[in-house]
C-alpha cells in the first residue's frame, strides 16, 4: 500500500494500521519529503512576517520615524505663559498648550501603534524656533503666534487660541491707550512678535518711546513691577494670565484697544506632511468631540492652580474656528 492510498483509506476508516503506511519505501520516502516541505512554509512564515514589520518600520519619514526609532517624542514648553504653558506647583509643566500636545502625543502614539515616552524640554521665546529645526523638540506647546514670516521657517497645527496686543500698567499711572506713552517706556519680550511690531507702530504714528527687552514674560512683568518700564506690551490674555498668576490685579491693569491681532498655534518642522496630518487629525478629533471646549475651559474659565480666574469666554471668533475643524454647533 502506498502512503497517499493509506492516507486515503485511513480517511475512510480509522481501522487500517498506521504502520501499514510506511511498510513502503518508497511511500516512507515520500511523506518524509512532504514533512520538510511543510515544515519549511512554517519557517519562511515568520520570517517573512518580521520582513513586513521591517519595512512598516521604515515605512515613515522625518518626525514620525525619528519618534518611532527613538520611542520618545520631545515636547517644548514654556515655563513662564500663563495660562498656556508654565509651572505648576510641583514644578511641572501644565496649561492650555500642554493639554492638547497631550492628546497630539497620543494621537502619535496610535499612528506609530505603540506606546511612547514623553519628555519634556523648556524653550524661551528667543530660541524655540532653533530648539524645533534642529529636532531638540519635535513639538513645541506654548503660545506662539503664526504668521506669515514665521510659516517661512515652520510649521503649525491648526489655530487653538486668537489674541491681540495691548498694555499692562501700573494702576494710576493715567496710561489708557498707545499715545499716551509718548516719552516712556515700554518693555517688550525678546524673540516676540511684539519685538518689532510696537516698535514700528510706534515710528508710524511719530511717539517717542523708550523699548526695553525681557529675555521672557516673567522678566518682562519685573521691568514694571520695579518701575524700570512703565508699559509692558504683550497680548492681552497673558498679560491676563500674569496678573491671575501672581495675584497682582490690585496694583496692574490692562488697558488700550487692541494693537496687533495673533492666532496661536502649537509648532513643528517645516516640510513635514506626515506630521502635520497626524497633528491635523488630533484638532479634528478633539473639536468632534467637543474635548477641546473642556480643555478650554479649564485653563479660561475655572479657577487656575493659584486659584486665580481668568473668566474668559471663548470667543465667537474662536469658537467659529473650532467648528471649521468640526466642532458641532449647539
Amino acid at each position: 500500500m502506498s502512503w497517499r492510498d493509506c492516507a486515503a483509506a485511513r480517511s475512510m476508516d480509522a481501522a487500517v494500521p498506521t504502520d501499514d503506511c510506511f511498510r513502503s519505501p518508497a511511500a516512507l520516502r515520500t511523506f518524509v519529503a512532504i514533512l520538510v516541505a511543510l515544515l519549511a512554509v512554517v519557517a519562511i512564515q515568520p520570517a517573512a512576517a518580521q520582513r513586513d514589520n521591517a519595512s512598516l518600520a521604515v515605512a515613515y519619514t522625518g518626525t514620525l520615524k525619528k519618534i518611532n526609532d527613538s520611542g520618545v517624542v520631545r515636547i517644548g514648553y514654556r515655563g513662564n505663559s500663563p495660562p498656556f504653558a508654565f509651572l505648576g506647583p510641583d514644578n511641572k509643566p501644565i496649561g492650555y498648550s500642554l493639554d492638547l500636545c497631550e492628546i497630539v502625543v497620543e494621537e502619535i502614539a496610535a499612528e506609530l501603534g505603540k506606546d511612547i515616552r514623553t519628555e519634556y524640554r523648556p524653550v524661551t521665546p528667543e530660541n524655540r524656533f532653533d530648539l524645533v529645526n534642529s529636532g531638540a523638540i519635535d513639538l513645541e506647546c506654548g503660545s506662539t503666534t503664526n504668521n506669515v514670516d514665521r510659516r517661512k521657517v515652520a510649521a503649525f497645527s491648526p489655530t487653538m487660541f486668537v489674541t491681540g496686543t495691548k498694555l499692562m500698567v501700573r494702576r494710576g499711572s493715567g496710561i489708557l491707550n498707545f499715545r499716551d506713552l509718548q516719552g516712556k517706556t515700554v518693555v517688550l519680550t525678546r524673540g516676540t512678535v511684539h519685538e518689532t511690531a510696537i516698535p514700528k507702530l510706534a515710528e508710524r504714528q511719530n511717539l517717542a518711546i523708550k523699548f526695553v527687552f525681557g529675555g521672557d514674560h516673567q522678566e518682562s512683568f519685573q521691568l514694571l513691577a520695579s518701575g524700570k518700564a512703565d508699559a509692558f506690551a504683550n497680548d492681552d490674555v497673558q498679560l491676563y494670565g500674569m496678573l491671575a498668576q501672581t495675584r497682582s490685579s490690585a496694583d496692574f491693569r490692562v488697558v488700550g484697544d487692541f494693537l496687533t491681532y495673533a492666532d496661536y498655534a502649537l509648532m513643528f518642522r517645516k516640510g513635514d506632511a506626515e506630521f502635520a496630518e497626524v497633528v491635523e487629525r488630533a484638532f479634528r478629533k478633539l473639536a468632534g468631540s467637543r474635548e477641546i471646549v473642556a480643555i478650554y475651559e479649564r485653563w479660561f474659565e475655572k479657577p487656575l492652580p493659584s486659584g486665580a480666574r481668568l473668566n474668559l469666554s471663548m470667543s465667537p471668533h474662536l469658537e467659529e474656528l473650532f467648528r471649521v475643524q468640526g466642532l458641532p454647533s449647539d
